[in-house]
Order: structure tokens, then sequence, then C-alpha cells
């Protein structure tokens, strides 16, 4: 299997963690992963609530370039992929938009590209019937699933999941072992878009989704986004210190947990990176 890969914004800097996780996964399961040329932001979050057309163009610029490699695009970030995904949906369906959107670009969308976000290519392109046996399956670990507010929001015409309640991270969780922790608030928003504006909201969300979680005897939760994981990671210290209490519940990328699964040596998954060390309870497994 081959992708136009859609690092976005976040995954050379930031979230270097998700990406290296996600290229080692991918070279274990024979993923090729071809790193689209010139691709630029997707717009999401920032121009989405300022000029939809300007978002959408945004999108639509790394759409055509995917477009002409003839790949399917793997996109990590649950913002990106959410951008680029409703942006694809939207402009195939509306062909006055299109025209508006392709009057901007110098290489036209066409809508002949399909945007998958690797979770979904694991349970869908994949199946987890091809993992056969893991070399360090998940027994002992307790994992919350955080699907967050957009990895199946909006909800597509031909989703890939519930949206309100979905399954796919939690068979993934399964599969590799671990058992997984049911709560309340894996579809509820993190405040990750808002940390630097409204801090105070973005940390009183986040301290309820963690102390769910806790509550409900999670030793992990397993993310799918850059910004969820920064929200519930790097402020987790802030949150403590409002809830008055010691949380220390690590924050791993689903890549992180699935590579330590598959043997796949945790250097190479950039466990080190994270706020909130993993070690004791990846020493369960």
């Amino acid at each position: 299997m081959k992708y136009a890969y859609y690092p976005g914004c976040s995954l050379h800097a930031s979230a270097r963690e998700y990406d290296i996780s996600w290229r080692a996964i991918c070279e274990r399961l024979d993923i090729e992963l071809v790193e689209m040329a010139d691709w630029s932001c997707c717009g999401t979050v920032h121009a989405t609530s300022v000029d939809r057309l300007l978002a959408l163009a945004l999108a639509a610029r790394n759409l055509s370039i995917a477009e002409t490699m003839g790949l399917k695009i793997a996109a990590p970030c649950s913002g990106c992929y959410k951008n680029l995904r409703t942006a694809a949906e939207a402009l195939k369906e509306d062909g006055d938009l299109r025209a508006k959107v392709n009057s901007s670009l110098s290489r036209p969308f066409q809508g002949n590209t399909l945007v998958k976000h690797p979770l979904y290519i694991l349970l869908e392109d994949m199946g987890l019937d091809t993992l056969g046996d893991l070399p360090r399956p998940l027994h002992g670990l307790r994992v919350a699933p955080y699907y967050g507010c957009v990895l199946t929001r909006p909800a597509s015409s031909r989703p890939v999941d519930d949206p309100e309640d979905p399954q796919g991270l939690d068979r993934l969780l399964q599969r590799l072992g671990a058992e997984v922790v049911p709560y309340p608030a894996k579809t509820k928003c993190c405040g990750g878009a808002v940390l630097l504006s409204h801090t105070d909201v973005a940390l009183d969300l986040t301290g309820k989704l963690l102390k769910q979680a806790k509550d409900a005897g999670a030793q992990c939760l397993a993310v799918a986004c850059p910004m969820c994981q920064m929200a519930l990671d790097a402020y987790q210290s802030q949150v403590e210190r409002r809830l008055g209490e010691r949380l220390d519940l690590p924050v791993l990328y689903f890549t992180q947990l699935m590579g330590v699964a598959l043997g796949i040596d945790e250097g190479q998954l950039g466990l080190g990176r994270l706020i909130v060390s993993p070690a004791k309870v990846l020493a369960r497994v």
C-alpha cells in the first residue's frame, strides 16, 4: 500500500513523536509513505473561522498535489484530516464552489483523491487480521481511547465510524491486547483549539476529560490528534494544580502504543518526548 503523506504543520515540529511512530509502523507493515512535495497549511481552525473560501482553497491546493501523485492521502492530524476530507466532499458536491476555489489555484482540484486518517488506513485498508501474533501485546494495560471532537465529525456521506460513539480506536486497542476503558468524554472537546486564547476554558475541559478517564480506571490515554495530545499532556500539570490532585496519566499517540505491541524499539517511537512519562505503565506489558 502506498499513500501521499500529508504531515501538516505539527508532525515535523511539536508532534514529531507522532510522525516517527507512524513512520515506524508503516515500515514494519510495508505501508509506503511518499511525503507530498510543497505541501502547505490545510487551513484548519484559524482560517476556517475567518474565511471559509480561503480555508477551502488551502485544502484544495494540497488535495490537488495528491491528485497529481495518483494516491490517497494519509493525514495523521485529526484537524488536517477533517479539513481536507470535508473540503474534498464540499467541492465535489458543489460545482460553483469548486469553480470559485479553482480560480485561485495554479493546479485545479479535480475531486479524484481520498483522504484517510492512519487509524482507518489500519482498520479498513490493511485490516487488523493481518497483524498476526504480536511480539509484545498490551496485556495488563488499561487504556482510555480518546477520539476528540473532529476525528469522526462532521459525519461523512460515507462514514467510517459512528460520529457520536466511534469504535475504531477501541477495536485497534483491543486487538493490541489492551483493556479498553469506557468513559463518557471520549468524543468531547479537549479545548485544544483555544489553549492560547481561552486557557481557562481549555483547562476546564481538559481537566474534566482527564478526571473521567482516571476515575474510570484508565492507566493512560490513546489519542490521534497533535492538538489534543498537547492539551492533555503538556497542560496536565496545570490541570493537576487546578484540581488539587495528582493525575499522572500518560497521553500516548495510538501509533506509539501500536509500535510497542509490534515490538518496535521504543527509541523509534518518540516515547521520551512525552511530558508525562509512560515508563511505569508500559513496564506492565
